[in-house]
């Protein structure tokens, strides 16, 4: 039985504007081809096990043709796979979805096409032009500037577009700016026209070149700008002064390597967006259940002494997690800890425990062990017994105080970090292109995890690899960690908290813009 094809338009590059449908559609793929001009993040929605294809252009290789293309698609789907071809902006706007889509029902394979936001409109909005405008133009035109000049000539009646619409769109045309210039002001546009190129919209290397008709060729050749990037012209393009808002976040133009686990890296990606930049995901570790004899027999004897303990430390929001995990799957009531105070080390660790109806007996004024030993001072008395639920790879610091101080401490394994199991060969490439402008360390782990799965994929020297990446560490022990490691550390959180983290990115980044004027 033959498989279902989705023709899916990405959106304009930014990955969270791909439709709610299209992401459903890469969600329940059993395989998606691809194209460049596809925000990369997206392959990350993909469910596990899901075959990806890449049709555009590698540097060993020549772009797949259309036909191929078109068969591969077909070939899929008769495997009876549900198949995602994934297309840059809208796949009906110059993305030869016709010929994909007609192929594929001569086969007989049911289709569907699921529209996206075109670059035509998504790139110029995030540069701060509207394509429209109730005082400049009533009237939108989108026109490919991405063939030789003679077969556009057969193509566009110049005569006619030049001034049918108020707002003119070439799509992918910077090498025939030049050629494009002259023929509209020949037939008519004056030549103080506006005109706008932007550069990868959307994405962190979104840049944007303006001028007029009569100098934007001399401008792009001056610049050196190069494609791929959509042309406005129009005067609409005067709106730009005004309404320009995406250059003016404190992370834009930068796209910052997140190396935290899936299930915690939420809360960084979006702040890192809120504040205009890119977050790349990578998660370097993975936190599962314990499987030593062992340590789950230390589980279980830790949870039937409930009851016993004077005191509870959270050293984390994992910790704080799999705790009730296991109080549940053991069938424990957090009722027996009613003896116990329960303290938190970090702001985070103690809202996680807030959500669950619990408030620590005191946080410390310092985000790590130290602080919470320095805070409870002369409440620790010995003889007190002391739950700590922690990871297998938490420091021995903290049970190592306690015990000095006299109390009886039982440490208790919740979970075990492990190296994340994926590869990502696109983040390879976009070091390796300096892509990626910064990269953030939450823990020891997360160091020493992203360099040993860059060997994993082959890269004999990733702390060269990431030479020229500013290298952000959530506290001093985590970037002790990277400097070992050989890697430059270049940020420290003022405060081992992500509020710290992120508004150090931001000041980081707002010094490189000054140094650059």
């Amino acid at each position: 039985m033959a498989g279902r094809v989705f023709l899916v338009g990405a959106g304009p590059g930014h990955a969270k504007l791909i439709t709610v449908k299209g992401l459903e559609c890469l969600q329940k793929a059993d395989v998606v081809v691809y194209d460049r001009l596809a925000g990369p993040q997206l392959l990350h929605s993909l469910k596990p096990g899901t075959e990806k294809i890449y049709v555009g252009k590698l540097p060993d290789r020549h772009t797949m043709k259309q036909e191929e293309i078109n068969q591969l698609l077909v070939d899929l789907a008769l495997q009876g796979k549900t198949v995602v071809r994934l297309k840059g902006g809208d796949p009906t706007i110059f993305g030869r979805v016709g010929e994909e889509a007609e192929l594929l029902r001569r086969n007989g394979i049911p289709y569907e096409i699921v529209p996206g936001i075109t670059a035509a409109i998504g790139v110029p909005a995030y540069a701060g032009i509207p394509v429209t405008h109730r005082d400049l133009a009533s009237s939108l035109s989108i026109i490919t500037g991405h063939e030789s000049p003679d077969k556009l000539d057969r193509m566009i009646e110049w005569d006619k577009v030049t001034n049918a619409t108020g707002t003119l769109v070439f799509m992918m045309g910077v090498a025939k700016i030049g050629y494009i210039a002259e023929q509209l002001m020949r037939h008519g546009r004056k030549p103080d026209t506006p005109v706008a190129l932007i550069r990868w919209g959307t994405r962190a290397e979104q840049a944007v070149l303006t001028g007029t008709l009569a100098d934007i060729a001399e401008k792009v050749k001056q610049a050196d700008f190069q494609p791929p990037a959509v042309i406005v012209v129009g005067d609409v393009v005067r709106q730009r002064e005004q309404l320009k808002w995406a250059e003016s976040l404190p992370l834009f133009g930068k796209r910052i390597l997140v190396t935290r686990s899936r299930a915690q890296a939420s809360d960084l990606v979006n702040r890192i967006e809120e504040l205009g930049g890119e977050p790349y995901e990578f998660p370097v570790i993975e936190t599962v259940y314990p499987e030593a004899p062992e340590l789950k027999q230390g589980l279980k004897d830790a949870f039937d002494r409930l009851g016993e303990y004077d005191w509870v430390f959270f050293t984390s929001t994992n910790g704080v997690d799999y705790f009730f995990r296991h109080l549940k799957e053991q069938g424990k009531d957090i009722r027996q800890l009613h003896t116990a105070r329960i303290a938190a080390v970090g702001p985070a660790t103690a809202e996680a425990l807030g959500q669950r109806g619990i408030i620590p007996v005191e946080l410390p004024d310092r985000f790590q062990q130290e602080g919470l030993i320095e805070s409870l001072g002369s409440q620790l008395l010995a003889g007190q017994k002391v739950l700590l639920p922690r990871g297998d790879l938490a420091r021995n610091w903290l049970p190592e105080k306690l015990a000095e101080m006299g109390l009886e401490v039982t440490s208790a394994v919740m979970y075990q970090t492990i190296a994340g199991r994926e590869d990502d060969p696109e983040l390879i490439r976009l070091l390796e292109e300096g892509g990626i402008h910064a990269v953030t360390f939450t823990s020891s782990s997360t160091v020493n995890n992203l360099l040993s799965i860059l060997q994993r994929m082959g890269v004999q020297d990733p702390a060269a690899l990431l030479q020229g990446v500013e290298v952000a560490c959530i506290g001093e022990i985590t970037a002790k960690t990277a400097r070992d490691a050989g890697l430059e550390v270049g940020i420290i959180a003022e405060e081992a908290t992500l509020d710290s983290l992120v508004r150090s990115l931001c000041l980081w980044n707002a010094e490189a813009a000054a140094a650059s004027e």
